[in-house]
C-alpha cells in the first residue's frame, strides 16, 4: 500500500492507483471531463489539476500515479481559477438550450458550480445521426474530451469514432460510413455511457429512473453485472456495473434489449386450452387441472411417463426445485434442460478427462494469456464482452488462432485462421496434436509429472499428420502446423470453444481432443490457460449444475455416489429407473411411452433440431404444461396448460456464469398481473399434488441454503458473501476464497490425467448431387436464441431477419443476388429466407441464424446426435438452395 496525505488527512491506497481515483475514494473528488477509470490516462481537459508538494506547478491528477509520502491539496483559489478558466474555454461552443433543458446533467452541474455559462455558439456541419434505434448523436454538445473515441478503441475495439482535424478545428465523427450503423457500430453503448457532455445519449431515457438495482444479465453465459433503472414499475434503462466479469461494459442485448419485460403480449394470467383456444383462469384452477392430469398419468402409466424440462433462463434455486420436483413429487429421473443441446458434450468431456465438467479458468485470465485458441466460437457476436476482452488482448500483442468455417471478426484478426470443413473438427484437432508431437513442441515436464497414456496417444495421432488430413479438413498443412506452433509455444495459451465444437456427432469427443492439446502443452492448472466452454444462455451452466440432468444430482454428483445423501436430506427414495434426456423424451413421446411434459422457459418446438420430428413427438403427448413469459411456439401449437412466469428483472436468486461464478439476481420491479417466480409455481404445484414437504421454502435464499448443504463445492457460497464478492466454485466453506483456476496441483481424484485417442467418425450428413452444400447454424450479435426476448425489443430493427450467408462464388454459380428470397432444402425439411452474399463464407458452405420463429430454420436440421450425450448436430446439414418462385 502507498501512504499519502490528501488535504491534510492521511490516506492509503494500492500502488499504481491514479491520483484522481485516490482522491475520489478519499472523498476529495476533483472535477473532470476526460477521465474514465476504464480508459488509459489522457489529461485533456485539465480540470482535475491539484497541488502536489514538490511540484512547481499544478499537476493533472488523472495522469499522475500516487507515490509514497505524496502530499496533495485539492482546493485553492488558484485551482478554482484554473478550473473556471478551462471550463470557460470548453463551454464557449456549448449550446445554451441543452444546458437549460437538462440542468441536472453532470457537465451542466459543473458549469453551475463554477458559475460558467455556456457560450451558445452553434456550428454548422457537426456530425448528427438519428438512424440508430438506441443511440442519439448531437455533436453540437461535444466538449472534445475524446472519451467516445478512446472507449470504442480501448474497451470495445471497434474503432468507430474518430477525431478529425486539430486544435480548434477538431471534430468527432464516425470514420467508416455516413451513419453509426453503416460504420460498423455494435451498439454496445459504451460511448454513450462515457460521454461527458450529452453529445451522445440514450434515446429511450425519456423517463428518469427513480430506483436502481444491481443484478445479472439475462442473456448469454458471460454473466455481466448491470444496474437496472426503474420508473413507474417499468425498466427504463440499464447501465454497466464495474465488476470483474464485465469491467463496466455491456453488449447491445444486455444494455438495450430489455423491453420484452413489458411487451404487450406478456402473459400475466394462467391459461387452459379449451376447445382449441387459450382461456384465462385463476391460479387455483390452473394448478388443480395440472396436478389432476399429472397424477392421473402417473397412476395410469407410471412416473416415467412424465418429463420435466428446466430452464437456463431460470435461477439456480428454481432449477434445483425443478429437478427435486421430478425426483420427489413425480418419482422420475426424467429431468433435463437445454444444456443437453449445447454444452453437455463439454461437461461430459471435461468431467471424464479432468474430473470437473466446467471451465477450468476465469475470464480474468484473458489478460494473462500469451495466446488464444478459439474453436467453433464467435465471441464478439455471441459473448460480446468476452469477445471484446479477447480482441483487446490480441490488439496488445497476444497471438490468436481461430478454427471456424466462417471468417468471423476474430478470424480476421488471427495470426492463423483454419476454416475447417464442417464436421471435421476431430481430424483437425488430432492433426494439431500430431504436429506438436512431431515437432517436439510438447511440454515434456508437464507430461512426465501429470499426464498418462502419451505413447499410445502419439501412435494414434501419427495417422492424422497435417499433410494427411489437409484435404479432408479443407485447410493447408502448413497452416495447421503454424497454428500448432502458436498454441504450443506461446505459453500460457487459453482455449475457448463454443457450439461449433459441441453440436456435432462427435461433439463430446471434439472437446476431448481439445483437452488432449492442453495436456500436451501443459496449458492446464495455471493462470492464462485452460479449456473453457463459452456457455450460451445466462444460466445454462447453473441449470445443469443444479441437477437438471437425468444422470446426475445437484453439483453434478453421480446418483450412485451421492444418492444416499440426497435421499436422507429429502426424506424419500430416489427413483430406481434410468431417466431420459430431452432427445430421448421426444423418442419416447413418439413411441407412446411419454405422456406428459412440463416445459419451463424453453421453446423446444422452435429450438430443437429436426423440428418436424419434434412436432410429431409433442403432438403425441396427452399433456403439455408450458411455463414462460410468452405464448411461445411450443405453447401455441401444443400447449395444454400455460403458467405465467416472472422474468429475471422480477425475482431474487442466483445465476452461474461460464467461468463458474455464482452471482446474485435481484428484483428490480414486480411481476405483472398474476405472473409468479418459477420457484413459487413449482412449490404450489408440489402442494397441489400432495407433496408439500420439502417444498415449503420462504424464498430463494432458503432454497439456496439447501443447495449448499447438498453440494460440497458450493458450501461457502452464502448469500451474505455473494452480496459483495465475485466467487468461483469450488468454494468449500465460508472462509474459502473460491477457485478461479482448477487443477493447479492435481486433477480430481488423481495427480495425472490420461490422453484419450479420439477416432474420426464422419457424420452421415454428407453432400451429394441433390444436396451439394453444407449448412451450419448459429447466433448473431443483435438477436438471441429463439428471439423470445430480443425480437420483442428495438433490436429487431438492427437485425430484422435471419439470412442465409453464402460465398460469392456459390451465389454466382446459382445465379443468386443479394437480398433475394431463397429456399433452402435438406433431407429433413425446408425454409425460405433472404440471401446475404459475404466473403466470410467458404465456397460450398453456408450459415444462417435461427432467431425468427416464422422462418422455422430447425426444420432443416438433422436427427444426428452426439455419440455420447445425444446433443443434436445443429452444425452440419447437407442442403440445396434455389430461388423462391415469384
Amino acid at each position: 500500500m502507498v501512504r499519502l496525505t490528501i488535504d491534510g488527512a492521511p490516506w492509503e491506497t494500492a500502488e499504481g492507483t491514479l491520483l484522481i481515483d485516490a482522491l475520489s475514494a478519499a472523498g476529495s473528488a476533483v472535477p473532470n471531463l476526460c477521465h474514465d477509470k476504464r480508459l488509459m490516462p489522457f489529461g485533456g481537459c485539465r480540470l482535475c489539476v491539484v497541488h502536489v508538494d514538490g511540484y512547481a506547478n499544478p499537476v493533472a491528477s488523472c495522469t499522475t500515479e500516487v507515490a509514497e509520502g505524496m502530499s496533495v491539496q485539492t482546493h485553492s483559489s488558484t485551482l478554482q481559477a484554473l478550473c473556471r478558466t478551462n471550463l470557460e474555454l470548453i463551454a464557449a461552443r456549448y449550446p445554451r438550450s441543452a444546458y437549460a433543458a437538462d440542468p441536472r446533467h453532470p457537465f451542466h452541474r459543473l458549469l453551475t458550480d463554477y458559475g460558467v455559462p455556456p457560450g451558445g455558439k452553434r456550428e454548422d456541419g457537426l456530425f448528427r445521426d438519428d438512424s440508430h434505434p438506441y443511440l442519439g448523436v448531437s455533436m453540437d454538445r461535444c466538449v472534445y474530451c475524446q472519451r467516445c473515441v478512446r472507449i470504442c478503441e480501448e474497451v470495445q475495439g471497434q474503432f468507430i469514432w474518430e477525431a478529425i482535424g486539430r486544435n480548434d478545428a477538431s471534430r468527432i465523427a464516425v470514420g467508416r460510413g455516413p451513419t453509426l450503423r453503416e460504420a460498423g457500430c455494435v451498439s454496445c453503448g459504451a460511448c454513450v455511457d462515457t460521454c461527458a457532455s450529452g453529445a451522445l445519449f440514450d434515446k429511450r431515457q425519456v423517463s428518469r429512473a427513480t430506483a436502481w438495482t444491481r443484478t445479472t444479465c439475462a442473456y448469454c453465459g458471460v454473466g455481466c453485472q448491470m444496474d437496472v433503472g426503474v420508473a413507474n414499475g417499468r425498466v427504463v434503462t440499464v447501465r454497466p456495473a464495474d465488476r470483474p466479469v464485465n469491467r463496466g461494459h455491456l453488449c447491445v442485448k444486455g444494455r438495450y434489449a430489455f423491453e420484452y419485460n413489458h411487451a404487450p403480449d406478456r402473459v400475466t394470467q394462467p391459461m387452459l386450452r379449451r376447445d382449441g383456444r387459450w382461456q384465462p383462469v385463476g391460479w387455483g384452477e390452473a394448478l388443480d387441472f395440472a396436478a389432476t392430469q399429472l397424477q392421473a398419468i402417473v397412476m395410469r402409466h407410471g412416473p416415467d411417463a412424465v418429463g420435466v424440462l428446466a430452464s437456463s433462463r431460470a435461477t439456480n434455486e428454481e432449477n434445483y426445485l425443478a429437478q427435486k420436483f421430478a425426483r420427489v413429487v413425480l418419482g422420475t429421473h426424467n429431468i433435463d434442460c437445454c444444456a443437453r443441446v449445447c454444452h453437455t458434450p463439454s461437461a461430459r468431456a471435461l468431467k471424464t478427462m479432468l474430473g470437473i465438467g466446467a471451465a477450468t479458468n476465469s475470464f480474468d485470465d484473458i489478460e494473462r494469456a500469451s495466446a488464444f485458441l478459439v474453436c467453433g466460437a464467435n465471441p464478439t457476436e455471441n459473448h460480446p464482452v468476452v469477445g471484446a476482452r479477447i480482441k483487446q488482448a490480441v490488439l496488445k500483442g497476444a497471438r490468436l488462432v481461430v478454427i471456424d468455417p466462417r471468417r468471423t471478426e476474430l478470424a480476421a484478426l488471427a495470426d492463423v485462421h483454419l476454416p475447417v470443413r464442417m464436421g471435421c473438427n476431430v481430424p483437425l484437432f488430432n492433426a494439431l496434436a500430431a504436429a506438436m508431437i512431431e515437432e517436439g513442441w510438447v511440454d515434456r515436464a508437464f507430461l512426465a509429472e501429470r499426464v498418462d497414456g502419451f505413447e499410445a496417444f502419439a501412435a494414434h495421432v501419427a495417422a492424422f499428420s497435417p499433410e494427411r488430413v489437409a484435404d479432408l479438413c479443407g485447410v493447408p498443412a502448413a497452416a495447421i502446423r503454424a497454428a500448432a506452433r502458436i498454441y504450443a509455444q506461446s505459453r500460457p495459451a487459453m482455449c475457448f470453444h463454443g457450439l461449433g465444437v459441441t453440436e456435432h456427432l462427435q461433439g463430446s469427443e471434439g472437446v476431448m481432443a481439445l483437452v488432449n492439446l492442453a495436456l500436451l502443452t501443459g496449458n492446464l492448472g495455471k493462470p492464462g490457460a485452460g479449456i473453457n466452454p463459452l456457455r450460451g444462455q445466462n444460466n445454462v451452466q447453473g441449470a445443469a449444475q443444479m441437477g437438471c440432468d437425468p444422470s446426475v444430482l445437484t453439483g453434478a454428483q453421480s446418483i450412485a455416489q451421492a444418492g444416499a445423501r440426497f435421499e436422507q436430506a429429502w426424506g424419500t427414495r430416489l427413483p430406481a429407473t434410468r431417466g431420459l434426456d430431452v432427445l430421448e423424451m421426444m423418442d419416447a413421446a413418439q413411441a407412446g411411452r411419454l405422456k406428459a411434459l412440463w416445459v419451463m422457459g424453453y421453446d423446444i418446438y422452435l429450438s430443437l433440431a429436426n423440428a418436424n420430428a419434434t412436432a410429431a413427438a409433442l403432438a403425441a403427448l396427452d399433456l403439455v404444461i408450458v411455463q414462460d413469459l410468452f405464448v411461445n411456439q411450443t405453447a401455441e401449437a401444443f400447449g395444454t396448460v400455460f403458467l405465467p412466469a416472472a422474468s429475471s428483472f422480477e425475482k431474487e436468486g442466483t445465476f452461474m456464469n461460464s467461468d463458474r461464478r455464482v452471482q446474485r439476481v435481484r428484483a428490480a420491479t414486480t411481476a405483472p398481473g398474476q405472473a409468479r417466480p418459477d420457484w413459487w409455481i413449482i412449490q404450489a404445484l408440489a402442494a397441489r399434488m400432495g407433496k408439500p414437504k420439502g417444498f415449503a421454502f420462504e424464498g430463494p435464499q432458503q432454497i439456496w441454503d439447501e443447495v449448499r448443504a447438498l453440494w460440497p463445492d458450493g458450501a461457502g457460497l452464502t448469500y451474505a458473501r455473494l452480496e459483495h464478492e465475485d466467487l468461483h466454485w469450488p468454494c468449500l466453506d465460508q472462509s474459502h476464497p473460491g477457485t478461479a483456476v482448477l487443477h493447479r496441483d492435481a486433477f480430481v481424484g488423481s495427480k495425472t490425467a490420461t490422453l484419450v485417442p479420439v477416432p474420426y467418425v464422419p457424420t452421415p450428413e454428407q453432400t451429394d448431387d441433390a444436396y451439394p452444400l453444407l449448412l451450419t447454424t448459429g447466433r448473431v450479435l443483435d438477436q438471441f436464441n429463439a428471439g423470445t426476448m430480443s425480437c420483442r425489443t428495438p433490436n429487431a430493427a438492427l437485425r430484422p431477419s435471419d439470412t442465409l450467408d453464402m460465398a460469392p462464388a456459390d451465389a454466382a454459380r446459382l445465379g443468386l443476388v443479394e437480398g433475394e428470397m431463397v429456399r433452402v432444402s435438406s433431407r429433413h425439411g425446408s425454409a425460405a429466407l433472404p440471401l446475404h452474399i459475404t466473403d466470410a463464407m467458404q465456397a460450398g458452405q453456408l450459415f444462417c441464424s435461427f432467431h425468427r420463429p416464422d422462418l422455422r430454420i430447425n426444420a432443416l436440421t438433422s436427427p444426428v446426435r452426439d455419440r455420447l450425450v445425444h446433443a443434436p448436430e445443429f452444425k452440419v446439414t447437407a442442403v440445396r438452395v434455389e430461388k423462391v418462385a415469384g
